[in-house]
């Protein structure tokens, strides 16, 4: 069921981004990259964003990555993954986020090189597959405390 679960990761691209401030929810529709083995998934916003402001104060993260333009409503997927969400601030691996954002989405390069963009990854924790309407697939990775 891993295999499903990072295969969907893999073939998408745009999920969307809950966070959080206080007990308000934020949800924000994101492109991503992930990495190779979907330990990691890399976003980038501008710093003068809700978004930002809410993981500056909490880096627990929810992503919503799901099938439902490929399937029948009745036989798509949708992946929960939980995780925590940093800003990528070491050089050399800011070059490499920006590399895989570029390869998955090209239309990004004056938004990644703006001067407020900022570069995040979000250390997957679980991941949650929802299959049809009922059919659920937990994977927890690591402690986490």
């Amino acid at each position: 069921m891993l295999d499903q679960m990072k295969a969907l990761v893999r073939e998408k691209n745009i999920c969307v981004l809950a966070t959080v401030s206080g007990n308000r929810p934020y949800c924000s529709l994101m492109a991503y990259a992930s990495d190779a083995d979907c330990t990691q998934i890399y976003l980038a916003t501008y710093r003068a964003t809700k978004k930002f402001r809410n993981l500056a104060g909490n880096a627990a993260v929810s992503l919503l990555i799901d099938s439902r333009e490929k399937a029948p409503r009745s036989q798509a997927q949708a992946l929960t993954v939980e995780g925590t969400c940093a800003e990528v601030e070491d050089h050399a691996d800011r070059a490499c986020v920006r590399a895989f954002l570029l390869k998955a989405h090209p239309h990004m390069e004056a938004f990644l090189a703006h001067p407020e963009c900022v570069l995040l990854h979000v250390r997957i924790e679980s991941f949650l597959l929802l299959k049809g309407l009922s059919d659920a697939h937990h994977v927890r990775f690591g402690d986490t405390a």
